[in-house]
């Protein structure tokens, strides 16, 4: 039994001493971080502002619905003012800085955040829109707003980009790495995307930071807008290093976009596997060279045959 205890207590001084050893990854002494189950509960508050009676709350009436907004927003404001004080103080402490004015920057981050939500409405709205109209397989919008992981991926998105845009640190990348974590849709808070955006079925899309997307612009499932390289590291922090599309480009499934300098021009298609550094001309097709298929049947027979010329997924 004594054995047993001082075997227990050298594990616990090994694993304190590791804290010590390496500041990196430890969180001691520091005060408070911003917490990750509070803001996914946020998350989840603020869809429900977003789509009334799809989340949360069903059965809403139009006489009780006011009721039920201002509560939700008064939940939605005291549970963001906390976490956005947080993030702050969090910030300033790591820079060695007070912050007497934490709390009043919170607050004004936190009520200019909300009054972005009427205008975020109308933007996922166009979103919604551009699912119906650009998937056959879609049956109604109820569908899309229930069920579709791009949509989830791009609301997420677009309450992110508000925080980011008033330069709130962790909570928006919080948010867009969890939705990542449940579409496998990965959209950097950063980047500046056009209404009426679709990603059709979505899993392995990565959208960049600095990456600038016009209006009604389709993605498909494995689109990569990327960087050329990254082997700077910090030294490219705040460089365009990820690609501009320009309104009303298609990319099918499977290309790659790098390159900040690199422009996909209005009305541009880019298809299946595509692997694209340089810009592109507005109304230009970009494909790959059509594969030859190859149809064995048995050990003396073959036949080949090659795929139609508009062939593109």
């Amino acid at each position: 039994m004594a054995d047993d205890v001082a075997s227990f207590q050298s594990l616990v001084q090994a694993i304190v001493a590791s804290y010590k050893s390496d500041p990196r990854t430890r969180h001691v002494d520091t005060g408070n971080l911003p917490n990750r189950d509070a803001i996914i509960e946020l998350t989840r508050l603020l869809r429900e502002l977003l789509f009334p009676g799809y989340f949360g709350k069903q059965n809403l009436t139009t006489p009780t619905l006011e009721y039920h907004v201002g509560e939700l927003i008064s939940t939605v404001h005291d549970k963001l003012y906390a976490q956005v004080r947080n993030a702050i103080r969090h910030q300033a402490a790591r820079r060695g800085e007070e912050c007497p004015t934490c709390d009043t920057t919170a607050e004004a981050i936190v009520q200019e955040f909300l009054g972005t939500l009427p205008a975020l409405r109308a933007t996922l709205s166009t979103d919604v829109q551009a699912a119906f109209e650009g998937d056959p397989a879609a049956g109604h919008t109820d569908e899309i707003i229930f069920s579709y992981p791009g949509l989830y991926a791009i609301s997420v998105y677009r309450l992110a980009h508000e925080l980011h845009m008033a330069q709130v640190p962790l909570i928006p990348r919080i948010m867009t790495e969890h939705a990542h974590n449940l579409t496998g849709i990965d959209i950097h808070p950063g980047a500046t995307i056009g209404d009426y955006f679709f990603i059709d079925h979505g899993t392995g899309v990565v959208i960049g930071e600095t990456t600038l997307i016009g209006r009604r612009v389709k993605l498909y499932q494995g689109v990569t807008l990327g960087a050329l390289s990254t082997r700077g590291g910090q030294t490219l922090r705040g460089k365009k290093r990820h690609p501009t599309l320009e309104d009303e480009v298609t990319v099918y499934p499977g290309a790659s976009i790098l390159g900040g300098e690199t422009t996909i021009g209005e009305g541009a298609t880019i298809t299946s596997n595509a692997f694209v550094t340089q810009s592109v001309p507005p109304h230009t097709r970009v494909s790959v060279k059509n594969p030859e298929l190859q149809f064995r049947n048995g050990p003396a027979r073959e036949f080949k045959q090659e795929p139609p010329a508009d062939w593109q997924i």
